[in-house]
């Protein structure tokens, strides 16, 4: 990861994301000399969506910009722009041109060799020249057709589930609506530790708890116990949700110090200033873990269920579309 903010930041997404390297602090300058080294070592990708980033995706092999809140100069210098704010379409991308490249060298190699195979026959005198221009048009009309397939999408790439698997994905889907908003009271509660009244602190942390044992975690708890083994099948091994499993382990744990805090408090009659800064911390971080679950979980699982979940940039496979002028291969 290439990123102009602070080492201290970066860091953290990259170890959220599991990332092998990241350079912090990096200027536009550094992020081309960084793309240019990787080209030297293998075809390189670059991907981003501000103006720093332009240079860069222009060095690149592949310039891949972020095109729906990006800006426009790098939308410009990039080879392919991503109309959603989202990095799991860049795969989507990938296995597009794929099969869009297999069916075009398909149709060009059967249209060729179907036009071969009609000359040959109308050279030796057995194809009269009507009966071989309504052949021609027909070996066309064939050619163009299986092209057409590439909008389908690889059959391959689809993924059935079992009817009782998709209506608990859209079970979950439902719930993660109705909590998505009431995960501000974790920011609310964040915001009012060390910088209210203690009386309003010590009520918004309450609120904050009670939602976390009355609401989210069951949430999570029968996520874990329904639906990712249920997914296990369709998606070939109890490891694709490997990591929303790590993630869980990770939200108990916040929510248990930010329980264990305020029994403390509560038994203090009041947050004390040992606390402050863990409390915060655990607030903030349980805020922006669950945020990204979500997100993951829509993007990752979500998404399987039905077309109507999809954005509504996406196309019934929940593929990104580009931008005019701008190829996915």
């Amino acid at each position: 990861m290439l990123t102009g903010d602070r080492a201290a930041p970066a860091r953290e997404v990259a170890t959220v994301l599991g990332l092998d390297e990241v350079c912090a602090d990096q200027s536009p300058a550094d992020k081309v000399a960084a793309v240019r080294a990787e080209r030297e070592r293998a075809v390189t990708v670059m991907v981003g969506d501000g103006v720093n980033d332009a240079p860069a995706l222009a060095a690149a092999t592949v310039g891949v910009a972020m095109g729906a809140r990006g800006a426009t100069a790098s939308s410009e210098a990039a080879d392919i722009v991503l109309t959603t704010d989202r990095l799991d379409r860049l795969a989507d991308a990938m296995d597009v041109a794929r099969w869009s490249r297999r069916i075009a060298v398909q149709s060009a190699v059967a249209g060729m060799v179907l036009s071969l195979l009609a000359m040959a026959v109308a050279a030796v005198g057995l194809l009269p020249p009507a009966a071989g221009a309504l052949l021609q048009e027909g070996i066309d009309v064939a050619v163009i057709l299986n092209a057409l397939r590439a909008l389908r999408g690889n059959p391959a790439d689809r993924i059935e589930l079992p009817a009782g698997t998709e209506e608990m994905l859209l079970r979950f889907s439902g719930e993660h609506d109705d909590l998505r908003d009431a995960l501000s009271l974790l920011r609310d509660a964040a915001d009012h530790v060390g910088a209210g009244p203690a009386t309003s602190a010590m009520e918004a942390v309450s609120r904050a708890q009670n939602f976390l044992t009355e609401r989210l975690l069951p949430h999570e708890d029968a996520e874990q116990a329904e639906l990712y083994p249920a997914l296990a099948r369709p998606l070939g091994s109890a490891e694709a949700t490997t990591t929303m499993s790590r993630t869980h382990a990770e939200i108990h744990r916040l929510a248990d110090r930010i329980g264990n805090h305020l029994t403390l408090a509560q038994s203090a009659g009041d947050i004390q200033p040992g606390q402050v800064e863990d409390l915060r911390a655990c607030l903030y971080g349980l805020y922006a873990v669950l945020h990204l679950h979500f997100l993951q979980e829509e993007e990752g699982y979500f998404t399987l269920a039905a077309t109507d979940l999809l954005p509504e940039d996406a196309d019934v496979h929940g593929r990104p579309s580009a931008l005019p002028g701008k190829t996915p291969a």
